[in-house]
């Protein structure tokens, strides 16, 4: 059943995101054709998770595991928390209100217990073959803006060396679904798959060049 459901999210999300948003994707050559794998992208949007699932063929929807806030998605009503867990197979991670090396504050460091369960949950899902979505952001920002990224996709990423890392920028979802808005409205909106990351031993170093090809993804995408 929740093979299903989640299949059908994902196929009405195709349908929406081509037929409304004239979603134009650059390099799908470059997603990964199993798992294990991670795909990190900038956030604006609820839609986001769900576009980049909609990238890949049907058959993989089950493979999918998007990493999503678990204050948000788990803790406000039980509709909400039924439709992360069973239909969106999600891998919760605390927000600010505990830093958990993906979303931090400025004047805390990591809480240990939910970022060993992050960590840990990543790891299984790794090892099940699966392929992890997580925005590097933390929480959704501005359009066309990218925010600073957290430390968390380098922690993971140092765990994982032979897990590629496929950075994807996403352009035009926070203006088809801003923050705050309930209303979809029809805007063109891209994907730019980048070639894979590997760590490269160095955590600073790591995030610049995440940062980096964020941008230069979506330069290419406004170029074209």
């Amino acid at each position: 059943m929740k093979r299903c459901l989640k299949q059908g999210v994902v196929l009405a999300t195709k349908i929406v995101a081509h037929l409304l948003l004239g979603l134009a994707i650059r390099h799908r050559e470059r997603l990964p054709q199993s798992g294990p794998a991670i795909l990190v992208a900038n956030h604006n949007s609820h839609l986001d998770a769900l576009v980049l699932m909609s990238l890949f063929p049907l058959a993989m929807a089950p493979q999918l595991r998007p990493v999503a806030n678990a204050e948000y998605f788990l803790h406000q009503n039980r509709c909400l928390t039924w439709f992360a867990r069973q239909v969106l197979d999600i891998i919760p991670v605390a927000g600010t209100q505990c830093a958990s090396g993906i979303a931090v504050t400025p004047d805390s460091g990591p809480c240990p217990k939910h970022h060993r369960a992050f960590l840990a949950q990543c790891a299984e899902a790794l090892a099940q073959g699966q392929i992890v979505i997580l925005f590097p952001e933390g929480s959704r920002g501005y359009p066309e803006q990218i925010s600073p990224l957290q430390s968390g996709i380098a922690h993971l990423a140092k765990r994982h060396p032979l897990v590629p890392i496929i950075p994807i920028t996403l352009t035009n979802l926070g203006k088809a679904l801003p923050k705050g808005d309930p209303l979809l409205v029809p805007f063109v909106c891209g994907a730019v798959v980048g070639e894979p990351l590997v760590w490269n031993g160095d955590k600073l170093a790591f995030l610049d060049t995440l940062a980096a090809t964020f941008h230069t993804l979506a330069t290419e995408f406004s170029s074209n």
